[in-house]
């Protein structure tokens, strides 16, 4: 989970916001906690936009194409599945097609440097219009009817995250598989009438990481640690 204060950067195409991205195994939720905006998004339903406001909900399947967009000091939790995955690079951001066909290109492109905060800002700019020269071109063409751009992004996305997808699996075995197989187990303990790992009830306490937030893709972050027990 993260708390993301949308940018509100200018774009070429007159709106304000974040950098339009995929990720290929995660959903990611959103709850809209201040401001407005919209979400613009490319899936098997076409292209769609939703209003943000206060108290807004939705969420996204992997391969949902989303750009946000923020009217008016847009604020968001955002909330990740599969523990770990997207900060492990399970996103994929829409540059033109010929570099997310090139590994090394997409991650000179990515990357921001280290420096000051006003190096990583450009930087990070540079970043999210880059993107949304690519999205302007899957977005003509859905469109137009036609899928083939969006397609071969897909199967770029996929040829780009393939050589880390055993790293995933380690990661997601050891967080969110072992937190299914503990309520399975939990669950037949219960089935036997067996509570005693409701003796092991603890509160886990979670601290924001010092200011400044980071230069996430859609905007500042601010995330928290967990201290557990």
């Amino acid at each position: 989970m993260s708390d993301l204060r949308v940018y509100e950067w200018e774009t070429e195409d007159g709106h304000h916001g974040g950098t339009p991205h995929l990720h290929t195994v995660s959903n990611e939720g959103y709850v809209v906690v201040g401001g407005s905006g919209e979400v613009h998004t490319l899936s098997s339903e076409g292209y769609a936009r939703d209003s943000l406001t206060a108290g807004s909900v939705l969420w996204f399947s992997p391969g949902t194409v989303h750009r946000l967009i923020n009217t008016g000091d847009l604020r968001i939790l955002t909330v990740m599945q599969n523990s770990g995955l997207p900060e492990a690079g399970d996103a994929v951001l829409t540059f033109p097609l010929e570099i997310v066909q090139d590994a090394d290109r997409y991650r000179l492109a990515a990357t921001l440097p280290e420096g000051d905060e006003s190096e990583r800002a450009d930087a990070a700019r540079r970043r999210r219009d880059l993107a949304i020269e690519g999205y302007g071109s899957l977005l003509a063409a859905l469109e137009d009817g036609d899928r083939g751009p969006l397609e071969e992004f897909y199967a770029a996305a996929t040829a780009l995250v393939q050589p880390r997808v055993e790293e995933w699996a380690r990661l997601w075995s050891d967080t969110v598989l072992a937190d299914v197989e503990t309520t399975r187990a939990q669950l037949a303990s219960l089935a036997e009438g067996d509570a005693s790992h409701l003796r092991d009830a603890v509160v886990v306490r979670a601290v924001p990481r010092p200011e400044p937030r980071a230069f996430g893709m859609c905007g500042r972050l601010q995330v928290w640690d967990a201290h557990r027990p």
